[in-house]
C-alpha cells in the first residue's frame, strides 16, 4: 500500500513546490530573492517605525506597510503549506516556525499592545540567503558547524558543569576570605564575581581587598585563560571528524526539509521519496 506522502503530487503542486522551496531552478531563485528583499523591506520598516519623529509623522504609512507586508507573509506560509505533501512536519520545522513567527505579531499586536516589536523576528528569514544564493561552500560549513556542535554537547555540558562547580567553590572561598566588610556579602554575590574574574571580564563593581584573596584573584585569573581554550578545543576537534560530503540544496516534497546527501534517494527526516 503507498502512503499517501508517496502519491504523485498534482502537476501544479510540484511547480508549486519547485517554485518556493528550490533555489536552483530560475523560478525558485527570483522567488527566494524577491522573498528576501520584502523581508528586508518590513524589517527596514520596523526600525523605522521605532524612531518617534518618524512614527509621529508617518504613522498611517507606517502600519498600512505592516499589514502589507503580514498579508504577503501570510500567502507565503499558506503556499508552503500546500506545497508540501505533510504540512505539519514542515510547520515544525526549523524554517516553518520562523515563518509563522513572521507573521503571528501583527495579528497578536490587535489583542497584546507592543506585540508588533517581535517583528524583528523576521530578520532570522534572512537565513535563507545561504540557499536562495546557492552558495554551496556555506552551506557545507554550516552542516559540518551543526554536527560538530551535536556530537560535542555532552562533552560541553561536562565542561559547564566543571566550571560552575569551580565557581561555586571560588565564590564560597572569597566569600570566607573577604566577607561582607569588602562587598562580598552573600555566597552569590561572590559567585557572580567569581564569574566576572573568571571569565576575564572585569567590571570593577568588586574586588579583593586582602592578600589572600587577591591570591585566590588571580589564580581564578589564570584558569580562566586556560578555561576559555577548552570549549574552543572540543568543537574544533568535533569539526575536523564531521568534514564530510557537501550536502545538497533539495528540498523534500513532503516535509520541505533541506541538507540530505546528494546521492539520497529518500529524506533522512520523514522518509519520503525524494
Amino acid at each position: 500500500m503507498i502512503r499517501s506522502d508517496e502519491q504523485p503530487q498534482a502537476p501544479w503542486r510540484r511547480r508549486l513546490h519547485e517554485v518556493i522551496f528550490e533555489a536552483e531552478t530560475p523560478a525558485g531563485k527570483a522567488f527566494d530573492l524577491a522573498l528576501l528583499a520584502v523581508i528586508l523591506a518590513s524589517i527596514g520598516v520596523v526600525l523605522a517605525e521605532s524612531v518617534p519623529e518618524l512614527r509621529a509623522r508617518h504613522s498611517a504609512l507606517f502600519c498600512a506597510l505592516e499589514w502589507l507586508f503580514t498579508g504577503l507573509f501570510s500567502i507565503e506560509y499558506a503556499l508552503r503549506l500546500l506545497s508540501v505533501r505533510r504540512p505539519l512536519v514542515w510547520a515544525r520545522s526549523f524554517f516553518g516556525v520562523i515563518d509563522l513567527l513572521a507573521v503571528l505579531p501583527t495579528y497578536l499586536a490587535l489583542l497584546l499592545p507592543g506585540a508588533q516589536t517581535l517583528i524583528v523576528l523576521r530578520a532570522l528569514r534572512l537565513l535563507r540567503v545561504f540557499r536562495v544564493l546557492k552558495l554551496a561552500e556555506f552551506l557545507d560549513e554550516a552542516a559540518v558547524l551543526r554536527r560538530a556542535l551535536g556530537a560535542s554537547r555532552r562533552k560541553i555540558l561536562v565542561f559547564l558543569g566543571t566550571v560552575l562547580v569551580l565557581v561555586l567553590i571560588f565564590g564560597s572561598l572569597v566569600y570566607l576570605i573577604e566577607g561582607e566588610e569588602y562587598g562580598f556579602v552573600s555566597i552569590p554575590r561572590s559567585m557572580y564575581w567569581s564569574i566576572v574574574t573568571l571569565t576575564t571580564v572585569g567590571y570593577g563593581d568588586l574586588a579583593p581587598q586582602t592578600a589572600l584573596g587577591r591570591l585566590v584573584a588571580s589564580v581564578i585569573m589564570l584558569l580562566g585563560y586556560s578555561i576559555l581554550a577548552v570549549p574552543t578545543g572540543i568543537v574544533t576537534s568535533e569539526m575536523i571528524a564531521a568534514r564530510g560530503r557537501r550536502p545538497s540544496t533539495e528540498a523534500c516534497p513532503a516535509c520541505g526539509a533541506e541538507g540530505h546527501d546528494l546521492d539520497a534517494r529518500h529524506c533522512k527526516y520523514c522518509g519520503a521519496t525524494l
